[in-house]
Order: structure tokens, then sequence, then C-alpha cells
């Protein structure tokens, strides 16, 4: 849960984008543990958001070499970086996991335009599952290879390898984005009472552990997570490849100027 007085003052955070940057902030959400529901008590708030120039920034010969992400100092705790509209809903094109998370992220501080609805109802003529599996088998095995092999590990790495590996079944299952939060996740792996109980175990350590907490290796979860890594590096999909017509973000990306230069 975010407090009120975090929200008014992200909320503020945001305006102040907006008047030292000349732009309009159209979505933003938390990202990252507090939105997978497993933070620590000391977790950094991470919001990320989405913002447009007003149009005649876009009407220019050298637009593509203008910045387009906007990066905040930390400040109590506070990540705040977004995108420009243009470069999101490029990397949407892409099926950018990144972006496909914020959409679905469980805690929003703005939402202007309904965009958030509006991108999301574009997700079945755009979305690659293939490429959000590619995705999340890099991350899992990035990070169990890179932290979960020595006698103490990071805690936190755990749950971005598992987190991982849910998505994919989600992914697998359902053909569709996986959701942001763990709890949601975990019913993919209920049949297996041993994993389950030692994913139980993970958040009660989470829930009161330092963020940057290191435990004993769990042989269990390691056993786990080497056999899905390893069916996964077989993985292979034959669905036809998503057509990702550019129409319909154009469409998305005028309103929002419009709604940028209102």
């Amino acid at each position: 849960m975010i407090s009120e007085d975090v929200r008014r003052y992200i909320q503020g955070r945001l305006r102040t984008v907006e008047e030292e940057h000349g732009v309009r902030v159209l979505f933003a959400v938390e990202s990252g543990s507090r939105a997978w529901g497993f933070p620590s008590p000391n977790s950094d708030y991470d919001v990320r958001f989405i913002y447009a120039h007003p149009r005649e920034w876009y009407l220019s010969l050298d637009l593509e070499e203008r910045r387009d992400v906007i990066e905040c100092e930390i400040v109590d705790d506070m990540d705040l970086s977004g995108w420009d509209i243009r470069k999101a809903l490029k990397l949407f094109w892409q099926s950018n996991p990144s972006f496909v998370e914020w959409l679905h992220s469980p805690i929003v501080y703005r939402d202007e335009v309904g965009f958030a609805d509006r991108a999301r109802a574009l997700l079945p003529d755009i979305y690659d599952v293939n490429k959000g599996v590619h995705h999340y088998w890099s991350m899992a095995d990035k990070n169990y290879r890179g932290y979960l092999k020595a006698k103490l590990v990071p805690l936190k790495k755990y749950f971005y390898v598992l987190r991982s590996l849910l998505a994919i079944r989600w992914l697998e299952r359902y053909r569709s984005p996986a959701p942001v939060e763990f709890e949601r996740l975990r019913p993919l792996v209920a049949d297996d009472e041993t994993v389950d109980k030692e994913i139980t175990r993970l958040l009660a350590k989470k829930q009161r552990s330092e963020e940057k907490e290191f435990v004993p290796v769990m042989a269990e979860l390691n056993d786990y997570i080497e056999k899905e890594l390893s069916r996964l590096s077989r993985y292979s999909d034959k669905a036809a490849p998503v057509s990702r017509d550019l129409s319909s973000l154009n469409t998305l990306f005028r309103d929002c100027l419009d709604s940028a230069d209102a």
C-alpha cells in the first residue's frame, strides 16, 4: 500500500517535472518490488511515467537528436524516470516488457485521457508472446547464474528469478501479458508443494529484511529453477507472428499530443 502522504509527495514531484521540462505527464505508476508485492521495509519508490511535449516540439528537423527520457535525481528514496510518448509507443510496438508491465501496475499515480485503458486495448494486436518469453527467460537465467549459485545469495534475486519463471508459465498458458503482482502468479506453481512452501518462507523473510539482505542458498528452489531454465532453453513456439499495425498507435500518439496542448 502507498500512503496518502507519499502519493501527495509523488504528485508534487510529477508537477515539478512538468514545470521544469515543459511537458505533461500522461501516465505514472509504481514499478519494481512495491508493484510486484514484495517490498522490503527500506525499498525505494520506483516511479515510472510517460510524458508528452506540446505538438510543436515534435515538428522539428532535429527530433531524432532530442532527448526522449527524463531522469530525476533520487531524493527521499524516490526514483523517478520517464519516457517521451513517442519513444514509449515505439517501444510498445516492439513489445517492450517494461512498458507492458507499467500498463499492468496495480499502483497508478496518474492516468490522463484514459491512456492505460487505450493502450491495453491494443495489446492483442501488438504484444508478441514469444518476445515476452525470451525476455523473462533471459532475466531469470542472468540473475540465477549471476547471483544464486553461491553459499550466501541476495534474497531479492530469488524473487527476480521466480517471478520471471512464473510469468513465462502465464504466457504459455494464457497467451497474454503476465500480471505484475507476484501473488497472482503463485497459483501457477501451487501444485509443487515443496516450491510453494519455500516461496512462503522467502516472502516472510523479505517482508522483514533490508533491501540487500543475504540468505543461505535454498537447494529446493535452485533445483526447480534449473529444471525450468533447462526446459525453457528448448522453448519453441510456432504461433504466427503478431502483425503489430502502427495505425492504432499513431492515433493514440496524436490524441496524446492533443491532450498535451489542451
